[in-house]
């Protein structure tokens, strides 16, 4: 037997595997087993010659393992083997919530840094705060050992309802003790922050689509809306996508009964249509949705049901381009894969997917640096408009199909302020030693609007800053670029407000920096 075909074959019994899967799973009534009882055989037999005579000692289960990614990478970009070591983390992340002792964490210096206790989880209810460090988790060291930030949940996850013995530092009051904390649900966040950006504008950031994603959002606008809010800013930009079914719930809230969503078509022609299905909660206001070039999948289903339905303004850059729909199906030995059963579209007929192969096109994945490359990213004039592909909305705008949304308004990437990982990295570090050196006097002195007002008036803190970096890298950010050291002083002082505040902290220092936001007040303030 030829050693190097063993991949092939294997990659020929994965077919059956994957068949058997949608089976059992009642994904796929039309297989039928009898008719593959010869690949059966010969898969067998392939295994048996394998385990039986194959001159070294090999592990079939990661080389089957291997087979399946192999094979599947070839049938489209999104189409994925997820291996049974990770199809719990990803499936808790989709349910919005895992089970363990809620806290949000960083390594400092071989330390288990608390940056923040997830707000209703175990942790914050046990005690434990900002900056503690945690040294011990039951018999287990923590500290001094190398680990990596992977390593650490593998620690401290565990069943709901069990205990676990917590030896913590504090540094504010120089204590080590212990605590006992009961492992238990922990909601994973959907939306990242909701705020008032002034007087009648609402802003709600959305991280993904999970299954708790439409109770989050429902609570943000009624909560925005408590406060005033006549019109919203929903921003999805990064937002990697989702369930197609939340999607479509947040945006019956934006359109009126019986406007279409979104459609799915699959490989026999069948059509399935969403439609709007009752009174929706912001119907009248103003909305603006921001969107970026890693916008994708329900994201794209979200802005182009609203575009294509003329509700709203679409701001930002062309959207990622997924146009495709994965459905989760068990292998039967904890593994699963998704595999793309359907394409959707948007409501005037597009399909946004863009362009790929099906045998590992490489430009897919490089799909930013060409957009970077060809300028499409700085100017709305490089976007390539495929006119055959040319759509038109009931109010007569035209839309455009063949990869990603294009945006009603156009704001370029903001290249002026750019900031290296060196920079983020450290500036992040510097932050968070700041606010852990001062956390009391600081939680005691600001409010975060007297914070955005007046912190660091003089750039002493940010002087601070420069001083610790290289002497070269001070004089270049000091003399030579000016925008860049603004930029540097924002997200120090956005990184100090995260600390403090937490993320609303964070996104409302760099408001006035984001270009995106501020076209929003523009347009507001051309409509008054």
């Amino acid at each position: 037997m030829n050693r190097n075909n063993i991949p092939i074959y294997l990659s020929l019994a994965t077919v059956f595997g994957i068949l058997i899967g949608v089976f059992i799973n009642g994904n796929n009534a039309g297989f039928s087993l009898n008719s593959n009882t010869k690949n059966e055989a010969k898969i067998r037999r392939l295994m048996d010659y394998i385990d039986q005579n194959y001159v070294d000692t090999i592990n079939t289960t990661n080389l089957l393992d291997s087979a399946i990614s192999e094979m599947i990478g070839k049938l489209d970009p999104h189409s994925a083997y997820i291996p049974k070591e990770d199809l719990q983390d990803i499936q808790d992340r989709m349910q919005g919530k895992f089970v363990g002792v809620g806290i949000q964490f960083r390594l400092i210096n071989d330390s288990v840094t608390v940056i923040e206790p997830i707000k209703g989880g175990p942790s914050i209810k046990a005690g434990i705060k900002a900056g503690d460090r945690i040294i011990k988790a039951d018999k287990d060291t923590l500290s001094g050992k190398n680990l990596s930030a992977n390593d650490i949940p593998l620690f401290l996850k565990g069943t709901s309802g069990s205990d676990i013995t917590l030896q913590v530092y504090r540094k504010t009051n120089d204590s080590l003790f212990n605590l006992r904390v009961t492992r238990g649900d922990v909601n994973i966040k959907s939306v990242d922050l909701s705020y008032m950006i002034n007087d009648h504008i609402g802003y709600i950031k959305l991280d993904r689509f999970a299954r708790n994603t439409y109770r989050e959002f429902t609570t943000a606008l009624t909560k925005l809306t408590n406060l005033g809010m006549d019109d919203l800013v929903l921003d999805l930009r990064g937002n990697g996508g989702g369930f197609i079914d939340i999607a479509n719930s947040i945006v019956d809230e934006f359109l009126e009964d019986d406007a279409l969503i979104v459609f799915t078509k699959n490989n026999k022609g069948q059509i399935e249509e969403y439609f709007a299905t009752k009174d929706g909660a912001f119907e009248k206001g103003k909305l603006y949705v921001l969107i970026d070039e890693n916008s994708a999948s329900a994201s794209e289903i979200v802005a182009g049901a609203l575009q294509d339905n003329d509700k709203g303004t679409i701001i930002g850059r062309r959207s990622f381009g997924k146009g495709l729909v994965q459905v989760e199906m068990e292998l039967g030995d904890g593994s699963a894969v998704r595999l793309t059963t359907a394409r959707y579209y948007t409501p005037t007929g597009r399909s946004i997917q863009k362009p790929y192969t099906r045998n590992g096109d490489v430009n897919y994945s490089r799909d930013y640096q060409k957009r970077m490359l060809s300028g499409e990213l700085l100017y709305r004039d490089s976007i390539q408009i495929n006119d055959a592909l040319r759509y038109k909305t009931p109010k007569g705008k035209y839309v455009y199909g063949g990869g990603g949304i294009i945006p009603d308004i156009f704001v370029g990437i903001d290249t002026t302020g750019y900031l290296n990982n060196f920079l983020f990295n450290s500036i992040t570090n510097f932050s968070f030693d700041y606010v852990d050196k001062n956390r009391k006097a600081l939680n005691t002195l600001w409010t975060l609007d007297l914070f955005l007002a007046n912190f660091d008036k003089d750039n002493s803190i940010l002087e601070s800053y420069l001083e610790l970096i290289p002497k070269a890298t001070q004089t270049y950010y000091r003399n030579d670029r000016i925008a860049i050291k603004a930029k540097i002083k924002t997200y120090v002082k956005a990184t100090i407000a995260r600390e403090i505040f937490g993320d609303e902290g964070f996104y409302r220092s760099i408001q006035k920096d984001d270009a995106m936001l501020q076209k929003v007040l523009e347009l507001d303030a051309s409509i008054e």
